[in-house]
């Protein structure tokens, strides 16, 4: 069975673009499995947008590039199976695919077929250049269709950016994985947006469905495709990764990781935070506290000083694991660094209970010891803090 976890891999859109080869996903397969990468659980390459001709061939079907894939999309696959990881694809529900190409649009089920037979094992299926008057889910059911008649186990990853409240339906027909906002690009504000705007859905992701908060920009630093703005601190990196394993996304590195700093690597790598994303029961995290505060700034571009309200927020979460185990995660919104408190009672451990949390550091690996009643702990400006948690009875 696909999907019983949130599926981790790799896209070349992030940082490739069109600017993609055969040879590029080769090197790529190699450094996934050299570094460590599939090791930890990315076993799926995906080639996103700019594969294939403008055109159809004379059949109807779909022509890879011949000068970026000269050895064709069977070949690209064998390969990546070869190092024992899964084939990706992109494909899109529209008429075109959202950079221009020919896409699956009244093509399904010949597309579908077509992907078995190369050995794709996962189809990002994208929503652009959509009819005005056509059905959006009756067209992503038909394609979740077309895969299931394939003769192939073929994981369908919907990117309908959320249209027709797509986390009411996608587990429905049969999507292993839904996006449910705009793109992702490689800036604070970005990330942030996506997963505040997706608190209140996370519950609507569970086993063989998950909700996907898109692909990961951690350690792009403004290099490449998705670069626009100001660049990620370490810090916000770190707030990202771990705001998406906490939130049972799906692990898609957006980074070229041939040239990925060694800080960042470690990052991905990370098991425990992996294990928090992997984790069997794949529960959402519950959202303990949350405190807001008001700030003005000024603008004084074209001589005017027109007053801008910010709300900046600090926000602590408790996530429930297998094993009796929990998360406890903290996340500084705020421009300066902050205290905050996190009180056990509103995380279902009152002090009459007689139970307490030990705590280890998901970063550094260091147990800070028994905390019971409160914990107060300091984080950095745009930073996080999170401990794996066990219960302690304090009465014993």
């Amino acid at each position: 069975m696909i999907a019983q976890l949130p599926p981790m891999g790799w896209n070349s859109w992030n940082t490739f673009g069109k600017d993609i080869s055969e040879e590029l996903m080769f090197q790529i397969a190699d450094t996934m499995v050299k570094d460590g990468y599939l090791e930890a659980g990315y076993e799926y390459l995906i080639i996103d947008d700019c594969w294939s001709l403008k055109e159809r061939d004379a059949e109807g079907n779909l022509v890879p590039d011949p000068e970026k894939f000269p050895h064709g999309m069977k070949a690209v696959a064998d390969y990546v199976h070869s190092r024992g990881l899964k084939f990706g694809i992109y494909s899109c529900a529209g008429i075109l695919t959202c950079a221009g190409y020919p896409s699956s649009y009244d093509h399904e089920y010949e597309d579908a077929k077509l992907f078995a037979s190369w050995g794709v094992d996962y189809l990002k299926y994208d929503f652009c250049h959509f009819p005005d008057n056509a059905d959006c889910k009756n067209r992503y059911l038909i394609m979740s269709m077309a895969l299931k008649a394939s003769g192939r186990e073929i994981l369908l990853a919907a990117c309908n950016w959320g249209s027709h409240e797509s986390w009411n339906w996608m587990r429905s027909i049969g999507a292993h994985t839904y996006r449910s906002t705009g793109d992702i690009f490689d800036n604070y504000q970005s990330f942030i947006r996506i997963f505040l705007s997706q608190m209140e859905h996370l519950c609507q992701s569970a086993p063989f469905c998950f909700n996907d908060l898109d692909m990961l920009t951690v350690g792009m630093y403004n290099q490449g495709n998705a670069a626009i703005g100001k660049p990620c601190t370490d810090g916000e990196y770190r707030m990202q990764f771990s705001l998406w394993c906490l939130g049972c996304s799906p692990l898609i590195i957006g980074a070229d990781i041939r040239t990925i700093s060694p800080a960042m690597r470690e990052l991905l790598l990370n098991k425990a935070l992996i294990s928090i994303n992997q984790d069997p029961e794949c529960r959402p995290p519950y959202l303990v506290s949350r405190r807001s505060a008001t700030t003005e700034e000024t603008d004084r571009e074209n001589g005017t000083e027109p007053v801008r309200t910010i709300k900046d927020q600090l926000y602590s979460f408790i996530r429930i694991l297998s094993d009796n185990q929990f998360v406890v995660a903290h996340y500084n919104l705020f421009e300066k660094e902050q205290e905050m408190l996190f009180t056990f009672a509103d995380a279902g451990i009152p002090y009459s209970s007689g139970y307490g949390f030990e705590m280890t550091d998901v970063f550094t690996g260091e147990c800070i010891g028994n905390v019971r009643d409160y914990q107060r702990v300091t984080v950095p400006a745009h930073d996080c803090r999170l401990y794996l948690c066990r219960l302690v009875n304090y009465n014993d």
